[in-house]
């Protein structure tokens, strides 16, 4: 019998306060049902617990593992914490209408760890973050991700009220935006990671060759 597949939810915002925690949990939770019944394991991940500086190894990630090793501890663990893992949901901030700095130092961090794996991409913020969804899914798939179609976008109720106000200044999700989310985004979302589930089946093409 083979093993279950792993999917990690990953948590990219890291500035404080953030809302980004309570989404990915209320991602993870529309996702539960149907990843158990699927034999997949979720599994929640939070970038900020890696304190990743702003790139700081001697060597270049495409490197590692096969000619360098990296030296960093915080890189150490956030290589050997994507290597495990079979996909990403990646629940992702947009900030001044785009991706967060943050973001795209964590996907610049490794190489090899991504390289071909599937990933679905769910944003949040102003318009729904489609900004930052439409550069980061660039990004991905450069780096030979393969990402799923359907990327939800979720929206604070009210645009720039209060709710929106209370997630960017206080880190808390409002009700009405929970209660949009779960009704209405949900089916987004599950669509997301059928698509995902659907890649998890599928072997990934060769690897094509990439600028360092």
């Amino acid at each position: 019998m083979s093993s279950p597949k792993s999917v990690a939810v990953i948590t990219f915002s890291t500035r404080t306060p953030r809302v980004g925690p309570e989404i990915a949990a209320i991602v993870k939770e529309i996702l539960d049902k149907d990843a158990e019944a699927s034999g997949i394991q979720l599994t929640p991940v939070d970038l900020a617990d890696f304190n990743l500086p702003v790139y700081d190894e001697p060597v270049v990630p495409a490197m590692v593992p096969a000619n360098a090793s990296f030296i960093h501890q915080h890189s150490i663990a956030w290589s050997a914490e994507i290597k495990k893992h079979d996909g990403y949901v990646l629940v992702i901030p947009e900030y001044n209408f785009g991706m967060a700095g943050g973001t795209k130092n964590a996907i610049d961090y490794l190489k090899h760890e991504w390289v071909g794996k599937p990933a679905a991409i769910v944003s949040y913020g102003i318009e729904g973050g489609k900004t930052a969804s439409e550069q980061l899914n660039h990004t991905l798939t450069m780096l030979t991700l393969r990402v799923a179609a359907t990327r939800p976008a979720l929206r604070f109720f009210g645009d720039h009220g209060p709710e929106m106000q209370s997630a960017v200044f206080q880190g808390k999700a409002g009700p009405e935006s929970r209660k949009e989310w779960a009704e209405k985004d949900s089916v987004d979302i599950l669509k997301a990671f059928a698509e995902l589930k659907e890649l998890l089946t599928q072997e990934p093409p060769p690897p094509e060759k990439q600028k360092v």
